[in-house]
Order: C-alpha cells, then sequence, then structure tokens
C-alpha cells in the first residue's frame, strides 16, 4: 500500500462480475466519497458502485515466518 493510498482509506470501488472489484477513485474522508459517488451512480446508473475502508497491510510490512 502507498503512502498515497494509506492516506486517502475510502474508496469507491466498481462492482464488476465474478466478484471482482475496482478501485475508481480514493479519498480521506467518508462524506467526501459518498457525495462522489452519488454523483457517479447518476451519471451512470446503469453500473454499481460502493464505498470501501481500505486497510490492508503492504506485503512487505508483513513479519516473515521462518
Amino acid at each position: 500500500m502507498t503512502y498515497h493510498q494509506q492516506l486517502h482509506p475510502w474508496c469507491i470501488v466498481r462492482l464488476l462480475s465474478n466478484m471482482q472489484q475496482r478501485v475508481v477513485v480514493r479519498f480521506r474522508r467518508r462524506n467526501d466519497a459518498e457525495a462522489h459517488l452519488r454523483i457517479l451512480r447518476q451519471q451512470t446508473p446503469n453500473l454499481h458502485y460502493d464505498i470501501m475502508f481500505d486497510t490492508a497491510p503492504d506485503s512487505a510490512q508483513q513479519p516473515h515466518e521462518g
């Protein structure tokens, strides 16, 4: 996870087929993400978006076993 991603944990994700998702944009605050989500849903009502809080740690920061 990059430093920018750590500073912007609120994500709008586009829901794709086969249980996949793609991050569209990231925000520092949830209310900013909600406002942007409303605009996206108005502009493209046939696509599915959702908000998520991304806290996935970077794989380089995880302790190694052994």
